[in-house]
């Protein structure tokens, strides 16, 4: 891929119109969302698409996320029913992807859904995000802002860091809050799946659908993002549930412990998902192997410990 200029731009309604008239043009812009920045392109242009898959040398079987301005854009693309109409109303804009059969005249590119046919779907809560999707008009493609397997980012400097050269812009708007990738529950079989933990717990969801989540059996081809054994990796190895650092690490805390950096002294889950990715880019910055501490595998614990255990798996 040649070098361009990526141009960094502000979440004015100048610069949202002119990121929106980038991606009418093919390019891609990352832009905030309230889980990660997202590397986002036109999802209708298959070349747009397929500029994604280069920028961040994501395999092409691996399917992206359509983001969309509201519920009601989401029902032009997939087939609705019950259970969707269950989960986007308690937990839509939010972090949440819903998988569902798609619609007839959809339009989106195969490229998008990796020749499924299914699309994982999202309306984002984060401000700007929702106002760049209603300029387009249209659905944006748009996986985590970073090269392929590497850690997610939750700020324009780690998109900058990663795929500067690569894309057109970077919509800057500050740190992500929820700092987790989406959950996301595929609703095209006999009974909802999950098929990545993420931002909303699954206690939650099984709450809302008043029914069990069943789950992902690991060795199922892929079906949605996030699903690769290995993922959201730091260059450095990753050793988990540590109860302190050997000599040759760095440590990474959960609760009131000694450490280099602490995900939550407090043992706040939710500061801890927020602190992730963040933390993670500092440590590899350092270049040495990091020691993580146990964390509670309950609650945004799960997702937590999802994306730890892809972070630290076999490369």
């Amino acid at each position: 891929m040649s070098p361009k200029r990526t141009v960094i731009l502000s979440d004015s309604e100048e610069d949202l119109d002119r990121a929106a008239a980038l991606l009418r043009d093919g390019e891609l812009v990352a832009f905030p969302t309230e889980t990660v920045y997202g590397l986002g392109g036109d999802a209708r242009q298959g070349e747009a698409v397929a500029g994604i898959y280069a920028a961040k040398g994501r395999p092409s079987f691996n399917p992206l996320i359509a983001h969309v301005a509201s519920s009601e854009a989401a029902r032009d693309l997939v087939e609705w029913h019950d259970w969707a109409e269950i989960l986007s109303t308690a937990f839509w804009p939010g972090p949440l992807t819903l998988v569902l059969p798609l619609k007839d005249g959809h339009g989106v590119s195969e490229l998008v859904t990796a020749g499924l046919h299914t699309l994982a779907v999202r309306v984002p809560a984060h401000d700007t995000a929702r106002r760049l999707l209603a300029k387009l008009g249209g659905p944006v493609a748009a996986p985590s802002a970073n090269p392929s397997g590497r850690i997610s980012p939750t700020t324009a400097l780690h998109v900058q860091a990663g795929l500067d050269g690569r894309i057109a812009a970077i919509v800057d708007d500050g740190p992500c809050s929820v700092g987790l990738e989406s959950t996301i529950v595929g609703l095209a079989g006999e009974q909802p799946m999950l098929l990545r933990p993420g931002g909303v717990p699954a206690e939650a969801l099984e709450a809302a659908l008043h029914t069990p989540l069943i789950a992902r059996n690991s060795s199922d081809p892929l079906t949605a993002p996030g699903q690769l054994m290995s993922h959201y990796a730091p260059r450095a190895s990753v050793r988990l549930n540590a109860e302190a650092a050997r000599e040759d690490e760095l440590y990474l805390g959960f609760g009131p412990v000694a450490c280099d950096l602490n995900l939550s002294d407090s043992g706040n889950l939710v500061e801890a998902a927020a602190n992730l990715f963040g933390h993670l880019h500092q440590l590899d910055g350092l270049g040495r192997s990091i020691a993580v501490a146990p964390i509670p595998d309950h609650g945004l614990g799960v997702a937590i410990n999802d994306r730890l255990k892809r972070a630290a798996a076999p490369r």
